[in-house]
């Protein structure tokens, strides 16, 4: 990640540059029993597992190496209590075949859903790092019923679990091991051309989640706004057979009027940067979509600070998650480059810090479309920053845009750390959205608009105040962001402030980015 001398940067940190790990997929149709390698991993569901009165197994692959293993895989099933329940994954060295271990990953139910295969890419990177495997190979125990189609998304599936499952964030620590993995075979789940196509999606895809966790993980004193644009430039001038950046500094956004979004940067050292990157494609243009990301790389809270237990201060770098989802997309969109699609990726990225300079409660501001906001909470400053890159998104012509944001704590209470809010009014674009997200395993929960509820954002002095009070926080919040958005544009909001941090491994999630990249490839003709 690249640094920026021109701006305050603190202490000398710098991220060392890591070699992504290149991990080579093949499909292959051969014999189980044959395949040579390292670590050979079998997905079985529970009925897979069940045996005859001779403590044979019925299902026919698992058979079939069992004998040659002389019985012993189904004994150590057994004696290891390994029931094939999602998640649960056993490992055996076991003499008689062409592989120096065995592993047994569970994928629970009958039907496993494209989640549990996720899992079952993991499980394998986890293995292979523990075993130090090079070479691996996945099947299932049974995939006859699969169609043509499922057995894409369950490959898709398996991959992107491992590439993510393989993925350690190791730039700002001393030392580090590399993981060994370089070579998966998918066995027995066909081959072809659609597959291989597939696959090549499903990587760029993960590298955009990749680059987009990177984003997040990031600390303020590396992560400025600044060093946000220079990354997204960097992304434009990779692929600028298609995409394009537009950076405007502080003086622009003033000449376009964003009184809104300079008012939440105005306390900090780092100047704030608006990013604007477009994917054109080549050909004909049928559709024309916004993303916007809210991009805050450090949120203290402002003059209303965040203090107390619980109010998660020490993790506000993760308050750009939106644009990591943003940016993360654009980097995959610019490597799939689908067609008959445009797409522009917006950020209006700052600090929220506290100086003389930064808004005080009780300020009133003026956003690019002329309405004027009574700011109660200088902690409700996402959407403040959002306002501007919405009326600014509306401009480029688009005809739906989803914005993204980690925008309230209201909507962890509401929904808890792995479910995000969508809030539009627009029943056939939510529809899209989600049936992008049952494809990625992304999970999504729509909330109400309640009109209603503006009444508690009404400001005796202004158009309206940013923040209603407790009740509700989430949808006022949406309602908010409504108030800047063109009523030609089909909109949603999208506020991803659970399932931007895994607190388990705390580290970032690269939510949101495999969604969009769905959701734009079914807008586009290719």
């Amino acid at each position: 990640m690249a640094h920026s001398h021109s701006q305050a940067s603190l202490g000398l940190t710098q991220p060392t540059s890591v070699e992504p790990i290149k991990v080579s997929f093949t499909v292959k149709d051969i014999d189980v029993t044959e395949w040579t390698g390292d670590l050979l991993a079998v997905g079985v569901t529970e009925k897979d597992l069940s045996k005859d009165d001779n403590m044979k197994f019925e299902n026919s692959i698992l058979k079939g190496l069992d004998s040659q293993l002389g019985g012993l895989l189904a004994e150590a099933s057994v004696e290891e209590d390994f029931t094939g329940k999602a998640g649960q994954s056993a490992i055996f060295r076991l003499p008689g075949l062409g592989c120096k271990r065995i592993g047994l990953i569970g994928l629970g139910s009958e039907s496993p859903s494209l989640a549990a295969y996720r899992g079952l890419g993991e499980a394998l990177a986890t293995a292979a790092k523990a075993a130090q495997a090079r070479a691996t190979a996945v099947f299932l125990a049974s995939s006859e019923g699969l169609s043509a189609e499922s057995k894409l998304n369950t490959v898709s599936a398996i991959v992107s679990g491992t590439i993510l499952g393989v993925h350690e964030d190791n730039r700002f620590k001393s030392e580090s091991k590399r993981p060994l993995l370089q070579f998966v075979d998918i066995v027995g789940l066909g081959t072809g051309l659609d597959l291989e196509k597939k696959l090549k999606s499903v990587e760029d895809t993960c590298s955009g989640i990749i680059f987009g966790r990177e984003l997040v993980n990031a600390p303020a004193n590396v992560l400025t706004p600044g060093v946000l644009a220079e990354e997204a430039s960097k992304i434009a001038s990779m692929y600028s057979d298609v995409l394009s950046a537009k950076i405007l500094n502080v003086e622009q956004c003033k000449e376009l009027k964003m009184g809104s979004y300079l008012a939440v940067g105005a306390a900090s050292a780092n100047p704030p940067h608006f990013i604007h990157l477009c994917y054109k494609p080549r050909g004909p243009v049928k559709a024309r979509l916004g993303l916007v990301g809210k991009g805050l790389t450090f949120d203290s809270g402002g003059y209303n600070i965040k203090t107390g237990p619980g109010c998660s201060i020490e993790l506000m770098k993760f308050d750009m998650g939106g644009s990591a989802a943003v940016l993360g997309a654009a980097k995959a969109i610019g490597q799939i480059k689908p067609a008959g699609v445009e797409v522009h990726f917006i950020v209006a990225a700052c600090e929220n810090m506290i100086s003389g300079t930064g808004m005080r409660p009780g300020d009133i501001v003026t956003a690019s479309n002329g309405k004027t906001i009574e700011v109660n909470n200088t902690d409700a400053e996402g959407r403040l920053t959002l306002a501007d890159a919405l009326v600014y998104a509306c401009n480029q012509g688009v005809e739906k845009i989803i914005d993204l944001a980690t925008l309230t704590g209201a909507c962890v209470v509401a929904l808890g750390p792995s479910i995000a809010g969508v809030f539009t009014p627009y029943d056939a674009l939510a529809k899209e959205v989600f049936s992008a997200s049952e494809a990625t395993g992304e999970k999504l929960w729509r909330m109400p608009l309640e009109e209603s509820y503006w009444d508690s954002m009404k400001s005796g002095v202004a158009d309206m105040v940013n923040t209603g009070g407790r009740q509700g926080g989430s949808i006022t919040a949406a309602l908010f962001l409504k108030q800047f958005v063109d009523e030609k544009v089909q909109w949603m909001h999208i506020d991803m402030a659970g399932p931007v941090w895994n607190e388990k491994k705390r580290s970032a999630t690269g939510f949101g980015v495999s969604t969009l990249v769905e959701w734009v490839l079914k807008n586009s003709t290719s």
